[in-house]
């Protein structure tokens, strides 16, 4: 039986990969497109599990159009679905990439990456500031949302996907890459007043799990999801009682320790 289930996997990978080998190697995005960690997420009219505080844990993130992908393989049994990388987002560890193939421009010479254009400073600033009240959406970074098999989906924000929108996807779409992002504010060992000192508008109080945007020298904003609260999605906070809940939390470090993922610890990037 053992053998049996190895055979099949065997015979599976070669046909996806021999379906790749049928394709153009590079797509384009031409329009705003989910892109899941789960083949069967990815399927047109797929409905996706909900978890206990109603996200959708398989979308990764909404590509914007003009998202150059790289065509890894087909998923087996359905030509509708593609593995694929990007440059314009890193997964996580061990999470491969699936979008709908129906969405997708294929193409055979690598097109041009897609063009980042940053926003002035003023209009950065009220793009985070229109957001407030936006609901939080695990994956979301437009916050109007895509239209898929006619209904509106995934119109919200998560907290890495403010920025993200804000930016036009000129910044790192996921807190992994947030924490090396810009250049390091030094802020350890600093208690609440003078790290209060430090941070200037836009500076990222950032974990491996969390970011929170500095607004100005009294506010931060961020998008929050408080399961089962009342208090969720894109907020605005009084700078210093949000620094006052994290030191009680987490401790300020100048650069996020490679060896320490998961450690309750926090940095702080200057990007602009």
């Amino acid at each position: 039986m053992k053998y049996t289930f190895l055979l099949l996997i065997f015979l599976l990978c070669c046909c996806s990969n021999s379906l790749a080998g049928d394709l153009p190697p590079f797509a384009v995005a031409r329009q705003p497109i989910p892109v899941f960690n789960s083949a069967e997420a990815a399927l047109p009219g797929a409905v996706q599990k909900r978890d206990r505080c109603g996200q959708i844990r398989e979308l990764e993130l909404i590509a914007l159009p003009g998202t150059v992908f790289r065509i890894v393989a087909t998923v087996p049994e359905t030509a509708e679905i593609l593995q694929v990388t990007t440059d314009d987002y890193q997964a996580p560890a061990g999470t491969n990439l699936y979008v709908a193939t129906a969405l997708l421009a294929l193409q055979h010479e690598k097109p041009e990456a897609r063009k980042q254009q940053l926003p002035q400073r003023d209009l950065l600033f009220q793009k985070l500031r229109s957001a407030i009240g936006l609901p939080y959406v695990w994956g979301g970074n437009l916050r109007a949302g895509i239209h898929t098999g006619g209904k509106l989906q995934f119109a919200g924000l998560d907290c890495s996907g403010l920025l993200y929108e804000a930016t036009n996807g000129s910044t790192p779409r996921n807190t992994e890459q947030l924490v090396q992002f810009g250049t390091a504010v030094t802020i350890e060992g600093l208690g609440l007043e003078k790290l209060v000192q430090q941070l200037r508008p836009l500076d990222l109080i950032v974990w491996k799990g969390h970011v929170i945007i500095v607004l100005d020298q009294r506010t931060v904003i961020e998008s929050i999801l408080n399961c089962g609260k009342k208090m969720n999605g894109v907020m605005v906070t009084p700078l210093e009682t949000r620094l006052k809940q994290l030191l009680q939390e987490r401790k300020p470090v100048n650069s996020w320790p490679d060896d320490k993922p998961k450690a309750a610890l926090f940095v702080v990037r200057r990007w602009l």
